[in-house]
């Protein structure tokens, strides 16, 4: 009987949840805060579709499983070792920051020791399925503050371990012994240690035979076993269901099988996401909600500020932009779903009494539904906070004069930094101007002219000399910053050629608008390079291929982007196929045309092809007599039009296309 309510609640659930998330999706709202409003709108406070809150209970703990360990298998220790200096010490401090003055807020408001520290793990947390999902739609997660926020949520997500096992401790009574104290911390070490030791020694063995049955399901229920497995082991040994998953995708994340485990979880991941999220929405109380409503929405507002304004003081010190710690800030400074995995694991343990939890369960998603909003006005409002505050964010590179005349390089990623290769080789002035500190320091140490400096800021372009450059070229993976650039440098200089990369299709017109000589878009480059390499595989001539590569670019990718081409380049293009070209032939010695004459060959008369000049040993045969003798390793060099070449070369015992050998 259970299971069938289970089951209808379930059906119920996702039955009145999609249509909301679809109308959430048409209107570009995160799929998430679409889960968070269906589950207020059918939980027990709200419609009461599902009025049965043990069965709430029963899908958020369905729900943290397969949540948690997602995000074990996600976390990536070598990515943190690669930015450790800029991830690990922000994320950290921001974890301190956070967690140490939220606390500290708690004790002054009048809260015991204990549900203060709770009130601090819990406010530490940001969301990382909101964070990710808007960043990735905006096309920022390659950007500065995209690539600093995912990072600290890694390290946010990683202290989850520490916090659940300080929580456990912090439910010690007041009187315990020191000695009782540590034997519980003890314990949950060793709890931990017996998972992980099994985790490493059965694991690898059991997957690598599953993997070598070369069954995909059987793999992917040893993934589901393993993690469920793990969950109920260290519930077992006296940890939480949370902790045991969030351990499971850790060991696995380190694993030669990682990848294609996330493959075959993600699916799992996506449904259990949404009845966690789901479960989350049915716990806010709407009467709660509507009486309290000015005072849930201050203290949310106030719990989004107080995190904002503590996370530039940690990113700050590794990371020099001002910008970019206040893009990262406003991107965190909502409440997360480890929160809830936090509280929830707090209530049975009486560190987190009903009355504080429901204005906790309402502030967290009254802050997690503002969230994307928020990060969606964080560019404007960072461009405020910028322009009241007056910031210049520039460093001076050391003993350099004035540029003048030289190419400024904005970015010193893997194009910036080729880019700026080539022109030392050439002898050609350059200036780079880069954000991030690290690159900044390498770049300098190897006497490369650069400077520290954010380029959206009018005075550091005018620092970098941009009135007397040569040519601009952006080089950066940050869509709304390099929109900025192009703005303020067309400003600066109304003649200066700006050539930007962009890896986004959809920003070229725009680009362009704004000022842009030339967008080069990193999916058409590809293109482009592939359609060139297939053309010389059919034999067309190097200066054709050429000519029409310049045509695309010439026209803005019209053809790859699927808009007509002018009439004009059309017909350009036509004449460029049709005209004479010349192309070189080898004659392998076992070519019929070995042994005969240019006269018995007869290519004029049977192709309309014409054999201008023949290279015998090194040595050119200009206007070779018809009775000159063709020798196995001959060079031809004829002049025809396409069809007249590639059936001559056919003639002269070339394979076919599809069997040419690479040019």
């Amino acid at each position: 009987m259970a299971e069938g309510v289970l089951l209808r609640d379930l059906v119920v659930l996702f039955a009145a949840a999609l249509p909301i998330v679809v109308v959430f999706q048409r209107l570009h709202v995160p799929t998430v805060v679409g889960f968070l409003v269906a589950g207020v709108v059918i939980g027990p406070h709200g419609a009461g579709l599902i009025a049965d809150t043990a069965e709430v209970d029963s899908l958020a703990a369905l729900g943290v499983v397969p949540l948690l360990f997602v995000v074990g298998l996600e976390l990536s220790f070598r990515q943190l070792a690669r930015q450790r200096r800029i991830v690990v010490v922000a994320g950290a401090l921001q974890v301190f920051l956070t967690g140490a003055l939220a606390a500290a807020a708690g004790l002054a408001a009048g809260f015991p020791v204990a549900e203060s520290l709770v009130l601090g793990f819990v406010i530490v947390h940001s969301s990382t399925v909101v964070v990710l999902q808007v960043l990735a739609q905006r096309g920022e997660l390659d950007a500065p503050h995209g690539r600093i926020a995912v990072g600290i949520l890694l390290i946010q997500d990683l202290s989850l371990v520490p916090m659940i096992l300080l929580t456990r401790l912090l439910a010690t009574p007041a009187a315990a012994s020191w000695l009782a104290i540590m034997l519980v911390l003890a314990k949950a070490a060793a709890a931990i240690g017996i998972i992980v030791l099994l985790a490493v020694l059965v694991m690898p063995t059991v997957l690598r035979h599953v993997v070598q049955l070369r069954s995909r399901e059987l793999f992917t229920g040893a993934i589901v076993l393993f993690c469920l497995g793990t969950a109920w082991l260290a519930s077992q040994l006296g940890l939480s269901l949370a902790l045991g998953a969030l351990i499971a995708g850790l060991v696995i994340s380190e694993s030669e099988y990682s990848h294609q485990a996330v493959a075959d979880i993600l699916p799992f991941r996506d449904a259990f996401n949404s009845i966690f999220f789901i479960s989350i929405g049915m716990l806010l109380r709407v009467d709660f909600l509507r009486a309290h409503f000015v005072g849930i929405v201050t203290l949310a507002v106030g719990v989004m500020i107080f995190k904002a304004l503590l996370l530039p003081l940690a990113i700050l010190p590794v990371y020099r932009s001002l910008r970019v710690a206040l893009l990262t800030a406003l991107s965190l400074a909502a409440v997360g779903e480890l929160s809830f995995v936090l509280a929830r694991f707090a209530q049975p343990l009486g560190l987190l009494p009903p009355a504080h939890s429901e204005w906790f369960i309402a502030v967290a998603v009254v802050t997690m539904l503002a969230s994307p909003f928020v990060i969606e006005a964080a560019p404007a409002l960072t461009t405020r906070l910028l322009a009241l505050l007056g910031t210049r964010d520039v460093t001076p590179a050391p003993e350099r004069q004035a540029a003048r005349n030289h190419v400024l390089i904005i970015g010193y990623g893997l194009n910036g930094e080729n880019l700026a290769h080539v022109l030392r080789q050439t002898g050609l002035p350059y200036l780079v101007l880069e954000l991030n500190p690290d690159r900044t320091a390498a770049a300098r140490s190897r006497g490369e002219p650069v400077l520290y400096g954010d380029a959206t800021r009018p005075a550091v372009l005018a620092e970098a000399g941009v009135g007397a450059a040569q040519v601009i070229v952006v080089a950066i993976s940050d869509r709304l910053a390099t929109r900025r650039i192009v703005a303020l440098a067309r400003q600066h200089s109304p003649q200066v050629p700006i050539i930007v990369r962009t890896r986004y299709v959809a920003e070229m017109d725009d680009l362009r608008r704004l000022g842009a000589t030339e967008v080069i878009p990193e999916e058409f480059e590809t293109s482009v390079e592939i359609f060139a390499r297939v053309l010389r595989r059919l034999r067309v001539p190097r200066n054709v291929i050429a000519v029409q590569i310049d045509l695309i670019r010439q026209q803005g990718y019209s053809m790859l982007r699927g808009l007509a081409l002018p009439r004009q380049t059309l017909d350009q293009l036509g004449d460029i196929l049709a005209a004479t070209t010349t192309e070189s032939f080898m004659v392998p010695r076992t070519s019929p045309a070995v042994g005969r004459s240019i006269r018995d060959l007869q290519l004029r008369k049977q192709t309309g092809v014409t054999i201008i000049a023949v290279v015998r040993g090194g040595q050119p045969l200009t206007n070779p007599a018809p009775d000159l003798q063709i020798h196995g390793g001959d060079i031809l060099v004829m002049v025809g039009n396409h069809a007249q070449l590639d059936q001559a070369l056919l003639q002269l015992g070339e394979a076919p296309a599809t069997e040419a050998a690479p040019a």
